[in-house]
């Protein structure tokens, strides 16, 4: 069984990759799901350690809000009927991935959305 201070330490070490790549960024995204499916997300998490202060208690939703989009696309019927919580913490780790593995990406979509 893998203990959850070798998970930390695997994951303390893919952030502190000094020139992370794709294969830093799959290791990091294992790393949190297995610390996720095997300890949970309590307040001790990784995530919620790193993202300290960011995390549902400052969304400015209701945390019942379901997510409905119209169009058409295979994203929007994924999504339809999701918590939006659940929706932007899937959202935030994959904007973390855009920015590294793909800068000018994750610039636009900010951009986009202010």
């Amino acid at each position: 069984m893998i203990k959850e201070q070798d998970l930390l330490d695997a994951i303390a070490e893919c952030q502190g990759d000094k020139s992370p790549n794709a294969n830093t960024c799959i290791k990091l995204a294992a790393y949190y799901t297995i610390y996720d499916n095997m300890y949970g997300k309590g307040e001790n998490s990784p995530q919620n350690v790193k993202n300290a202060g960011y995390m549902h208690e400052n969304h400015s939703f209701a945390p019942s809000q379901t997510v409905r989009i119209e169009s058409g696309t295979e994203f929007a019927e994924v999504v339809n009927g999701m918590q939006v919580d659940d929706l932007l913490e899937v959202m935030d780790e994959l904007m973390e991935t855009l920015q590294i593995l793909a800068p000018k990406l994750y610039d636009a979509t900010l951009r986009k959305l202010t």
